[in-house]
């Protein structure tokens, strides 16, 4: 059940005809307020994650001090992997998340543990205090990150400019590949599921590496076992909006099959040509580059609304940023995105 039917967000992501277009930011719990490291201080950042009342208090930060038309739960997409038994560490201002003993033998995938969603259950719950906290103010966003991005931290062992070490591990061992994308595409159909259950409104697929691998191998394993999360859901909560976030991807054509309900476009891509690949009773999402909220409100103004013009009217769209909100984005600066994209009207 959606009950926030009638919210901006989740009619604009109907399709229907809104009073304006709705707008949130990816990250927006986070660094850049000072409100959030006032709480970050006082505990480690898996903390933060495995504790709904403090999760719940920053998720909802954004929406009282911003003003955005939503708010996405305070996670982290590798909390999935972690579950299935990967030690995860997390230590931010060193280098981001890492698996220290990362999966490098095909074996290893044997070894992964299932059905792992009773394990993630802080999520949940973060997510249901939210709700309450909320109380019917804004849909609640909930998120995974996709088999291919959490494959290539676990491969990896870490973030990577170029991930040489998951690459050759997929292009040596392909059907152990599809293995572990399989494994990871199967508790996470159940934790996105589990996400709704708790109330989340609407779902976001992170694919935050689906640009390392070549196109052909992409299509492969990356957009084949997201379509298998993205369909699997889809059919079981249908009036649920997911969206589709494949960062660095050279085409969209061929998406339409891929369940998703609407897609993030990244700051990398040109809105008019995904909007022309995407059909047209497909979402759309994004795409300002972040950096341009580290200029000025009246240039950051003019960007936004020279971004949503690009969008046809007809079309579902809800404005956002092309990847997530930097740390160091002055808080002003990130509420002169959200008033630039409140006030945009079209002609």
């Amino acid at each position: 059940m959606n009950d926030q039917h009638d919210s901006l967000l989740i009619r604009a992501l109907r399709g229907e005809r809104t009073e304006r277009r709705p707008v949130w930011m990816m990250r927006q719990a986070g660094r850049y307020l000072p409100e959030y490291r006032a709480v970050r201080a006082a505990t480690t950042f898996l903390e933060l994650c495995k504790t709904p009342d403090l999760a719940a208090e920053v998720t909802v930060q954004p929406v009282d001090l911003v003003g955005v038309d939503a708010a996405i739960i305070f996670s982290d997409i590798l909390v999935v992997p972690e579950a299935m038994g990967m030690h995860l560490v997390v230590e931010e201002g060193k280098g981001g998340p890492r698996f220290p003993e990362p999966l490098r033998n095909p074996a290893a995938i044997g070894n992964l543990g299932r059905g792992v969603t009773g394990s993630l259950r802080f999520v949940f719950d973060a997510i249901a205090e939210t709700k309450r906290r909320l109380a019917g103010r804004v849909p609640v966003i909930g998120f995974a990150g996709a088999p291919l991005t959490l494959a290539a931290y676990m491969v990896e062992g870490q973030g990577s400019k170029n991930f040489d070490t998951f690459k050759s591990f997929l292009f040596a061992n392909p059907e152990a590949t599809h293995r572990l994308f399989d494994a990871l595409a199967a508790e996470l159909i159940e934790y996105l599921k589990g996400q709704i259950d708790a109330g989340a409104n609407m779902l976001q697929l992170f694919d935050t590496w689906a640009g390392v691998l070549p196109e052909a191998e992409y299509r492969e394993f990356g957009l084949r076992h997201a379509s298998t999360v993205l369909r699997a859901v889809r059919e079981a909560a249908p009036d649920v909006p997911f969206l589709y976030f494949p960062k660095g991807v050279r085409s969209y054509d061929g998406f339409a099959g891929c369940g998703a309900s609407g897609f993030g476009i990244d700051w990398q891509t040109s809105m008019t040509r995904a909007a022309a690949e995407l059909p047209e009773e497909f979402a759309l999402q994004g795409n300002l580059d972040p950096t341009i909220l580290m200029t000025d409100p009246v240039t950051i103004t003019e960007r936004t609304h020279a971004m949503m013009a690009l969008v046809p009217e007809t079309r579902a769209y809800v404005a956002n940023l092309g990847h997530g909100i930097l740390p160091t984005v002055p808080v002003d600066n990130a509420r002169a995105f959200i008033e630039a994209a409140k006030g945009y009207r079209p002609g």
